[in-house]
Parts: structure tokens; C-alpha cells; sequence
């Protein structure tokens, strides 16, 4: 069985080498990685593949910036002709991105089936280019692997039901591999001088709130003000960072630093008091390690972290449900599951 995937950014990553090691452990599987780099800087791509032990990409687009029209068709171009060459048997795609719309095209114009990690995820902001890559691709994709309930009911209210599974979310799966690795190996808490438990984490870096400016600067005066004196972690992406240097941001309470590695980031999160986030995984990561969380934006598509107690939006009051756990998200299995339903799915073909 030969399986294509399809990886382009970070979160991407992060998903892929728990799969990748769930395959790596099966008989009569081989996986060919695509890199369409989408993320190209080594601390947002290179870091993630040395430190989670992903096989290397078998084929790098080194596709990144321009518009999303132009991007996406690329590496819609660029993943077609490798399909055609590798004889993929299914393809795997991740989350939201543009590497995610392009990939399900690619595959569906040459009838190779489809297989969506995080299927049925929605915001219902059809303002966020990742809200249409993420509807387009499940209505082109043959098994719809689903992290959450919620996101199997978005699917059936959309007229899809063939080939959903709800498996969990392969983030849990990740972040229980890398956090005692991060605890004993990661020394990020040293070089910055930070003491569990008094500091908080931020980033920032989704197109809603780096492309209008005036946004982005009530969005720094609040975690300005949310810092509250004690050291608010940064790593700012390299989009961010040049809306920053572009407009002179400067700001007083906020530690701007390089993007760092995820076992660095796992470090950081666990010993977190809070996580201010416009990144869906981020979210996620952040229940994992029992921190709160604030997302900077007006929806989420990862409603339970909200209706557990675990998170809320900006402009939102404080949390006021009480904070329990989310079976939903599973027990760190949905790796295994993946893979037994792509085998399934293959032998039936």
C-alpha cells in the first residue's frame, strides 16, 4: 500500500509524525512525504523533522508567499505531477491550508481517494481562507477522520456521511510522545531566565489579524495589558514579525522570540500559566498540558476546549464553565486508528 502525504506547516508536522510512526510500525506500508514549504523558515520546518523523527520528504516544492490563488495552484501543479510519478494508492491531508486544498484537487482530478485528518472542523467564517480549504476539502475526500463529535455533525448537516470516523485527535497522540521528552531535555526555560508558572505564552499570526492593522494593535494592547507584569512569551512567526518591523510595533511587556522547536514549545506550554493564541493546534496543546487558554479571534472551531472551561474568546468574559477533561479527544490511539481505517479503506478498493 502506498500512501502520499501531504504536509506544509507546522501543525501539519506535528500530526504527521504521530502517523508516521503508527505506519512505521505496520508491515506492507510505504509513505512518500511531500513538503510543499509552505512553512520554508528552519525554525517553523527543519526543527519539527529532526526532533520528532519525521521521515524526510521524499520531494520539497519550496513553494511559499504570494497570494493564496497563486500559491495553491503551485502546489496544485506541483503535487499533481508527483501523484502521477509515485502511483499513490491514497493520499493524506492535514487541517486547513493551502498545502490541504491543493492536495485534495490534485488527488480528486486523478481519482486517487482522499483521506482528511481533522475533517469537519468549522469556524463558519467564511472570511478565513482556512474555512474554505477545510470545506472544500471534505467534500473532496473519501474517509473524513474526525477529532471531535462536533465536527461529525458538521459534516452530516453538510450532507456528508460516507467514510466519517470519529478517531480522536492525533495531537493528543503527539503531545504525549514529545512532553516528557521536552521536560527532561528542553533547557528553553533556562536560556530565558523563566520560572514555572510565571509566565504566559502567546502567538499570533493568522491573516484576520496581521492584515488589518488596526486589529493587530488592539490585539497588542490587550495582551499588553493581560501581561500583567509578569514576562509574556512571544515566538513570532516571520509574517507577524514583518507587519511588526513594517509599522515600528514595539511592544513594552511582550518577549519577542525566534519561533522555536515543538519539544521547546511542550516545555514552555506545561509550565505556562496561560496560552494567548489565534492558532487552532495551539488551542489544543494547550488543554493537553491543563493550561487555560485565550484565543484571539470571534469563533473557534474547537468548541469543546470552550464549553469544557479550558478556553475563551478575546472579547469574551472570563471563564466561567468548570474545567473538565475532553474524552472526545481521546487516549493518544488515534494514530493506530488512522492507519487501520486507511488499510480497511485500501482492501476494499
Amino acid at each position: 500500500m502506498k500512501i502520499t502525504t501531504i504536509v506544509g506547516a507546522r501543525p501539519q508536522f506535528i500530526k504527521a509524525a504521530a502517523i508516521s510512526r503508527a505506519i512505521s510500525r505496520r508491515s506492507g506500508i510505504e509513505e512518500a512525504i511531500i513538503h510543499t514549504g509552505q512553512h520554508f523558515d528552519a525554525n517553523m520546518s527543519d526543527v519539527f523533522f529532526s526532533e520528532l523523527k519525521i521521515p524526510q520528504p521524499l520531494h520539497n516544492l519550496d513553494i511559499h508567499g504570494g497570494a493564496h490563488g497563486a500559491m495553491t495552484g503551485r502546489m496544485l501543479k506541483g503535487i499533481e505531477d508527483i501523484l502521477i510519478d509515485e502511483q499513490t494508492d491514497i493520499l493524506l491531508i492535514y487541517g486547513d491550508t493551502n498545502s490541504t486544498l491543493a492536495g485534495a484537487l490534485a488527488a480528486a482530478k486523478l481519482h486517487i481517494p482522499v483521506a482528511h485528518v481533522e475533517a469537519g472542523l468549522r469556524s463558519f467564517n467564511r472570511a478565513m481562507p482556512e474555512e474554505v480549504n477545510r470545506v472544500v476539502a471534505d467534500h473532496l475526500s473519501d474517509l473524513l477522520l474526525c477529532p471531535t463529535f462536533e465536527a461529525i455533525k458538521n459534516l452530516k448537516n453538510e450532507g456528508i456521511t460516507a467514510g466519517v470516523h470519529h478517531v480522536g485527535d492525533v495531537m493528543n497522540d503527539a503531545t504525549l510522545f514529545a512532553r516528557s521528552i521536552a521536560l527532561k531535555n528542553s533547557k528553553i526555560l533556562e536560556r530565558l531566565n523563566l520560572s514555572p508558572g510565571k509566565y504566559s505564552v502567546c502567538t499570533l499570526h493568522r491573516a484576520e489579524n496581521t492584515d488589518d492593522i488596526d486589529r493587530l494593535l488592539r490585539l497588542v494592547d490587550f495582551l499588553e495589558i493581560e501581561s500583567d507584569g509578569r514576562p509574556m512569551l512571544f515566538p513570532i512567526h516571520p509574517r507577524t514579525k514583518a507587519v511588526f518591523v513594517e509599522h515600528n510595533i514595539q511592544p513594552k511587556h511582550l518577549q519577542l522570540i525566534d519561533p522555536v522547536g515543538y519539544l521547546d514549545m511542550n516545555c514552555l506550554l506545561a509550565s505556562a500559566t496561560t496560552v494567548y493564541t489565534d492558532s487552532g493546534g495551539l488551542q489544543k496543546e494547550a488543554y493537553f498540558h491543563r493550561v487555560p487558554c485565550v484565543t484571539l479571534r470571534e469563533e473557534t472551531e474547537w468548541v469543546e476546549t470552550i464549553n469544557h472551561g479550558w478556553n475563551r474568546l478575546w472579547q469574551t468574559d472570563n471563564y466561567c464553565t468548570p474545567r473538565r477533561d475532553i474524552p472526545e479527544y481521546g487516549d493518544g490511539s488515534a494514530s493506530d486508528m488512522i492507519v487501520d481505517l486507511l488499510l480497511a479503506h485500501s482492501a476494499n478498493l
